[in-house]
C-alpha cells in the first residue's frame, strides 16, 4: 500500500501568494513555499517539480477565479463586444486575484514562455472586435482602458481606493 499523500497542494499556493504579496515575485521560492507550510523543499517539489510549475499553478488558480466571473458576465456569447464588457466586470471584480498576480505579472513579463502566452492570452481578448466602427473601437478603447487602471492600481503607481475603482469601471461599462 502507497504512502498517504500529506502534502496540501492548495496550502501551498496559499503560502505562495503570501510570500508574493509580502515579498513580491523576487521572493517566491520553492525554499520559502517549504519554509512558510513547515515542510521540506522535496515536499513542494513533489507537488509541483520546480519554480515554473509552482508559477503556472498559480497563473492557472488565479486565470480559473477570472475566467469564472468572465464566463457568468459573458453568458455564452461569442459576439467580441460581450466579450470586452465581460473582460472589464471580470477584471473589476476580481481586484483581490488581480492584486496577488499583478506583482507575479510584472516579474515574468520578461521571461520568453510567459510573455509568449500572456500576448496571446490578450490578443486573444480583443480578437475580432471590428474597430471600423464606433462601436468596436468603443470596445478597444474600454480593454485599454481597464489594463491601464489594473497596472497603475496593482503596480502600485496610482493609489486608486475601492469608490475610484468603481466609478472608473462605471464610466467604461457606460463607454461599452
Amino acid at each position: 500500500m502507497g504512502r498517504r499523500r500529506t502534502v496540501d497542494r492548495e496550502q501551498l499556493l496559499d503560502a505562495a501568494e503570501a510570500i508574493i504579496e509580502a515579498s513580491g515575485a523576487a521572493g517566491l521560492t520553492i525554499d520559502a513555499v517549504a519554509k512558510a507550510v513547515g515542510i521540506t523543499k522535496g515536499g513542494v517539489q513533489y507537488c509541483f517539480g520546480n519554480k515554473d510549475a509552482l508559477i503556472d499553478a498559480l497563473f492557472e488558480r488565479w486565470g480559473a477565479a477570472y475566467d469564472r466571473i468572465f464566463a457568468e458576465v459573458a453568458a455564452g456569447s461569442t459576439d467580441p463586444l460581450d466579450a470586452v464588457r465581460a473582460h472589464v466586470a471580470a477584471t473589476r471584480r476580481t481586484d483581490e486575484v488581480s492584486a496577488k498576480s499583478a506583482s507575479l505579472l510584472a516579474a515574468l513579463a520578461q521571461t520568453p514562455e510567459h510573455l509568449a502566452s500572456t500576448r496571446q492570452w490578450y490578443r486573444q481578448r480583443i480578437a475580432g472586435l471590428d474597430v471600423s466602427t464606433p462601436g468596436g473601437r468603443r470596445a478597444r478603447l474600454a480593454f485599454l482602458a481597464t489594463e491601464g487602471a489594473f497596472m497603475l492600481r496593482f503596480f502600485g503607481f496610482m493609489d486608486i481606493g475601492q469608490a475610484e475603482w468603481d466609478a472608473i469601471f462605471d464610466d467604461m461599462q457606460t463607454l461599452l
